[in-house]
């Protein structure tokens, strides 16, 4: 439940974050049977963007940014290709795949936004 907790405060700080860079939050937190992605944002240049937020109290097992595996890459890339089929968005809208990472240090936390992270 505390990680849940976390997990939330930690994707409101990065929707706000986004927020006040001039992106339009689609959606937060979407599921489907594949899998979720945490932030499916729109920005009027260059289109959606599909976030992974993580989030690191403490970087003794590396940062925030790290814990963005090849697997969860992949289950984020067929969740988005699910997500822009039922929505009739496939080959209408360019996309991408960003991170948000969040490690907390010297008592505030540390916001790193990291456009283009990964590609299908």
């Amino acid at each position: 439940m505390k990680t849940q907790i976390i997990g939330n405060n930690a994707e409101a700080l990065a929707e706000e974050y986004l927020k006040k860079q001039g992106l339009l939050i689609r959606e937060r937190n979407y599921r489907c049977k594949i899998g979720e992605i945490d932030i499916i944002a729109q920005d009027k240049k260059e289109g959606l963007i599909f976030v992974e937020v993580r989030y690191r109290h403490s970087t003794d097992y590396g940062n925030a940014a790290e814990t963005v595996t090849p697997a969860k890459q992949h289950k984020i890339m067929r969740t988005a290709e699910y997500y822009l089929n039922i929505n009739h968005l496939f080959e209408k809208i360019p996309c991408r795949f960003d991170v948000i990472a969040i490690d907390y240090t010297a008592k505030e936390d540390n916001i790193e936004w990291i456009k283009d992270a990964f590609q299908d």
